[in-house]
């Protein structure tokens, strides 16, 4: 008898624990249901946040039509880094691949008020602004951009090491200056040279881009509006061998 009723009570509370461990295992799944539904809340508001007002891209649709064009927001990064779910918190853009999300060919990045160009690794670029020029006039030829054009990336890693302290400190040629950072003033247009080089992480790029800030909002961020000059074969670079 006491054998039976001890036998019952571990059944029952075998099934006790077996429906609670099966309890628990249901609403882990709820919570992970929830938790990605909260995600793609997450990354729609974000999408929002990121993308430039309306009445900018009716008031530049007729060029937003051209092909290779676009009107992206830069956010500032001393902001949004690390409390957006995109890398970089919205403050950085690849222009080919037209994505705000860092390590992914990022162009351009906007922090403290200054746009800068050249991330990581080999990686460098090269800004000039041209002023408050209408950004349809610029071409390869435009006085300014055709320094940009001829330059030639190096591929030994001293001489890349060594443009990219030029690009830091700045030059000016025929009265225009050519950095790695410059400030972002509204209405101004910019051209960057943007050099990235092909390595063991993917593939590289190489681009002019010529673009317009033409307008920030009262949290920081900018609108650019910008279109592609030419897009180059990605550059290799040659590492110095010991003793050289």
């Amino acid at each position: 008898m006491i054998r039976a009723f001890a036998a019952t009570a571990l059944f029952v509370v075998s099934l006790s624990i077996s429906f609670a461990v099966r309890a628990q295992v249901a609403d882990r799944a709820q919570v992970a249901q929830e938790i990605e539904s909260l995600r793609e809340q997450i990354r729609s508001k974000e999408k929002l946040l990121l993308a430039p007002a309306r009445e900018d891209e009716a008031a530049f649709a007729e060029f937003l039509r051209q092909p290779e064009t676009g009107l992206v927001r830069l956010l500032p990064r001393e902001q949004w880094d690390y409390k957006l779910s995109i890398r970089g918190g919205g403050a950085y853009y690849s222009f080919t691949r037209r994505a705000h999300e860092y390590g992914y060919g990022s162009d351009i990045e906007l922090q403290q008020g200054n746009l800068s160009s050249g991330f990581a690794g080999f990686d460098y670029g090269l800004l000039v602004d041209l002023g408050d020029v209408p950004l349809e006039k610029i071409s390869l030829e435009t006085p300014g951009v055709r320094v940009l054009s001829e330059h030639v990336p190096p591929s030994a890693e001293a001489e890349i090491r060594a443009q990219q302290r030029r690009a830091g400190t700045g030059a000016t040629i025929e009265g225009l200056t050519y950095k790695s950072h410059l400030p972002a003033k509204v209405n101004h247009t910019y051209t960057l040279r943007s050099v990235q080089y092909h390595g063991e992480k993917g593939a590289g790029r190489d681009a002019i881009v010529a673009f317009r800030v033409v307008g920030r909002d009262a949290d920081g961020s900018v609108i650019l509006l910008w279109k592609m000059l030419k897009q180059y074969s990605a550059p290799k670079h040659r590492r110095d061998e010991p003793g050289r």
